[in-house]
């Protein structure tokens, strides 16, 4: 089925969301080079009918058509609010729908949507709605990643609504198995959202690990059908799972720390070790995420800007503070030109968090044969704590 851009998923279930091509940015943080898709699901059963999730605001008129093709927009029982959306408009056209939230959910709905109380019903952890031959089951996940997170689950279809667990963000594809470098995507999405809460993806997967899942209908990005490996995946970066790998993120303003992050990249690439090198001047916060899911090991090049650390390199610093990856091992190189302080500032950053700093090297101008023979050192004891890790 076809009509209007909707897609049937199984019998009476259709994705009814909308995709948008032009979207750059999100949360004015995370780059958005694919555009990206708000996924909203119509669930139509015997004695009733449910609206999981809806769109971002400026698309509401969309969504209205496209479940206006399959049924009166009156006739939703409920709208389940796994994440939330376009809310009041929704709710203001479906006169007579519940909405179905978590408890944070029903007070976030309070503040943000203005949705009446008598009109919202709170679900419980593991409760189940019956909608005739469909039975919704809600399963809480909070901080995944917004507090009043909440997956749906279809037992009689196996179809499992994470909200944004499993997405990524592409405003192209169906289903993931048709899009070569999915992984790439949803590893991508990952770093960026998912991965400071580790503990409670953990957990999350742990919830729905006995259940029976045909499809995976996440709110951003394309449908699972081949479930195993974007499961695998999950359990894999929920673990903390690294690979003998390091990445370089670095700043330089004449030259020196350049050279400093160069030499270090080489000596690391003849021990074996897998890099990801960024210039902060033009690499992709996406990107730099990316590769910190499974990098074992970090290395910040900065040079010192008027007694601190260069501003891009500040940002980066307390960007890979917040996503909290798995990264276990920390080298920091910069050079000055008339007073150092990049590196004590960085570390300042880090503060208690939990990595070894493996070395670290402040030098006046461009590295000496002296400062080149210390950077390789670095590198060699680097490599060997980064191949200790997966011994």
């Amino acid at each position: 089925m076809n009509e209007r851009n909707v897609m049937k998923i199984v019998e009476n279930v259709y994705w009814v969301g909308v995709r948008d091509w032009n979207r750059r940015i999100f949360d004015v943080l995370i780059p958005l080079p694919k555009g990206t898709s708000y996924n909203a699901y119509l669930i139509i059963g015997k004695n009733g009918k449910a609206l999981i999730d809806t769109v971002n605001p400026g698309f509401e008129k969309e969504l209205e058509d496209k479940i206006s093709s399959l049924t009166s927009i009156e006739d939703i029982d409920y709208v389940v609010m796994n994440h939330a959306g376009a809310i009041p408009y929704i709710m203001k056209a479906a006169q007579k729908a519940k909405l179905l939230a978590t408890g944070r959910g029903a007070k976030m709905a309070q503040i943000y949507y203005h949705v009446p109380q008598e009109r919202i019903k709170v679900v419980a952890d593991n409760e189940a709605i019956s909608l005739g031959n469909k039975t919704l089951r809600f399963i809480e996940a909070p901080m995944l990643h917004w507090p009043e997170t909440m997956f749906t689950y279809i037992e009689e279809d196996k179809v499992l609504f994470p909200c944004d667990f499993f997405g990524s963000h592409l405003a192209g594809g169906v289903y993931s198995d048709e899009i070569e470098d999915l992984l790439v995507h949803a590893q991508w999405y990952w770093g960026e959202i998912v991965m400071p809460f580790r503990a409670m993806a953990q957990k999350a997967l742990e919830k729905i690990g006995g259940l029976d899942i045909k499809v995976i209908a996440p709110s951003h990005g394309p449908l699972h059908r081949k479930t195993d490996l974007i499961l695998n995946a999950y359990k894999r970066w929920a673990a903390g799972e690294t690979r003998p790998k390091a990445t370089i993120a670095y700043v330089s303003m004449w030259g020196s720390t350049d050279a400093m992050v160069k030499q270090i990249a080489e000596t690391l690439a003849s021990e074996g070790v897998e890099l990801a090198f960024h210039n902060l001047a033009v690499t992709d916060v996406g990107e730099l995420a990316k590769d910190l899911v499974d990098s074992r090991a970090i290395v910040l090049g900065a040079p010192t800007v008027l007694g601190g650390t260069h501003p891009l390199a500040v940002y980066a610093t307390y960007l890979f503070k917040e996503l909290r990856p798995p990264t276990k091992f920390a080298v920091v190189l910069s050079s000055y030109g008339w007073g150092g302080g990049a590196i004590r500032q960085i570390q300042e950053i880090l503060g208690d968090f939990k990595i070894v700093v493996a070395g670290a090297l402040e030098i006046n101008g461009p590295p000496t044969n002296e400062n080149t023979k210390r950077i390789v050192e670095i590198g060699k004891a680097l490599a060997k704590k980064i191949f200790k890790v997966g011994a």
